[in-house]
């Protein structure tokens, strides 16, 4: 009986000492984004400007890591954002669903030039393999892009009397995402629409950033209203709203 309450004893000694050391926020978006290596695979969240960590992405700009290989659903608005990203030369190859809209003319201009290369995926598809990623799957066979270019050189099978083709995971080494509120444990909610392709970018990536409106004390986001857990969360970094996107 002693030995049973050491025990356990020394399991809630040992919970209580996770509880207090896990603290993933980071001090600034420099100290957030260190590591990002030159030819990373990055995913970044947002449709269009909504949910696009604007600011993350200005620090990557300013970290210099070059030929990377951007995951996102466009292709960059203006020159604000993944535009920005792409105007300073620092993008290699773009895996989007809409590269060209009204104000994509950095894309093009760089595409149409030779200086990025682009993979098409169909939106449900992006994200489907995002999902597949984070969830261990080896892949899935889906109708869409059956005929088409974008099937070339992808596996076809015949199932219930349609053709699908097979689609694999789609991973990276790092998800910069907008959340609006996160705890030390990297727990996070969103802001309506701005939450689009954030929880799966997370899951997908090795390493997640963060940027929140606000870090808030552990206990007062209700886990009934967590939407991306804390274990897909690797940093946090604060940034106030005025300096954040829409």
């Amino acid at each position: 009986m002693h030995g049973a309450r050491q025990n356990g004893r020394c399991i809630a000694n040992f919970y209580t000492a996770i509880f207090l050391v896990i603290d993933k926020t980071s001090p600034s978006v420099a100290t957030a984004l260190a590591d990002v290596h030159d030819g990373a695979t990055i995913m970044i969240g947002g449709f269009g400007g909504a949910g696009m960590p604007v600011a993350l992405v200005d620090g990557l700009i300013a970290q210099g890591a070059r030929e990377l290989t951007i995951v996102a659903n466009n292709a960059g608005n203006g020159e604000t954002g993944i535009a920005a990203l792409l105007k300073a030369g620092r993008v290699g190859k773009v895996i989007c669903s809409f590269p060209r809209q009204v104000d994509s003319y950095v894309f093009d201009a760089l595409y149409r030039s030779g200086r990025v290369a682009l993979e098409l995926v169909p939106q449900g598809n992006l994200a489907e393999r995002m999902r597949a990623a984070g969830a261990g799957i080896g892949g899935f066979f889906t109708r869409v892009s059956f005929g088409t270019e974008l099937a070339k050189g992808k596996e076809v099978r015949e199932i219930d009397g349609e053709m699908h083709v097979f689609e694999t995971p789609l991973r990276a080494d790092f998800a910069l995402i907008k959340a609006e509120l996160g705890d030390r444990w990297g727990n996070l909610t969103y802001r309506k629409s701005t939450r689009n392709f954030g929880p799966l970018m997370a899951m997908a990536a090795t390493t997640t950033i963060a940027s929140v409106h606000e870090v808030v004390p552990l206990g007062d986001i209700n886990p009934e209203h967590v939407i991306t857990p804390g274990i897909f969360v690797q940093r946090v970094v604060e940034v106030p709203r005025l300096e954040m996107a829409a």
